[in-house]
């Protein structure tokens, strides 16, 4: 059982009988004394894709849902379904872009350390590492003199998001990223 307060980007719990993975919490405290913080959460369906939207007390229960975590690594492109690899068995599972949603902003070929979800050996979806190491395919110009704590600008990288980045990098660095945010990190 996992209370609304404990729920996280990626967790899956039971509603109604479905799995739903959870897509987005917002704590929301009230200014009121003695008023308990609400969390409003976004809910996917993992069988229809449905979203489902509810606010919550930090002390409602979820059912967990039986779920099995397999290690994967991203493969390649096939059309619109992008294929991961289990690494312990060598099963291929198929994801389409819709059901990964702003995940294949972090996903390169080769890239390890995912996990996917499966039930009855069928994938639902994926958890991406915490930080991903991604290219800087364009950027504008380092400026002489640019310091890690002044300013920033918007570098395309090699998957195509554009994220902030300090004004000293460069096109081709290597950068940091994270995968829940989607905000630069560090050089890798």
């Amino acid at each position: 059982m996992a209370k609304a307060s404990d729920l996280k980007r990626g967790m899956v719990v039971e509603i109604n009988g479905v799995p739903h993975v959870v897509k987005q919490v917002d704590a929301k405290s009230p200014s009121s004394r003695g008023a308990s913080t609400l969390y409003k959460i976004r809910f996917t369906n993992l069988k229809t894709g449905q979203k489902l939207d509810e606010s919550l007390k930090g002390d409602d229960f979820y059912k967990d849902t039986d779920l099995v975590r397999a290690k994967v690594q991203f493969s390649y492109i096939d059309g619109d379904n992008f294929i991961f690899m289990n690494m312990e068995d060598y099963t291929q599972y198929s994801l389409s872009r819709a059901d990964l949603d702003d995940q294949v902003n972090y996903l390169t070929e080769g890239l390890e350390g995912i996990v996917a979800l499966l039930i009855d050996d069928e994938i639902f979806g994926i958890e991406l590492p915490s930080s991903v190491v991604l290219a800087i395919v364009e950027t504008a110009p380092s400026i002489k003199g640019a310091t890690a704590s002044g300013r920033t600008k918007t570098a395309k990288l090699v998957t195509g998001v554009e994220v902030q980045v300090p004004e000293y990098l460069e096109t081709e660095e290597l950068i940091k990223v994270n995968t829940e945010s989607g905000k630069f990190m560090s050089r890798a």
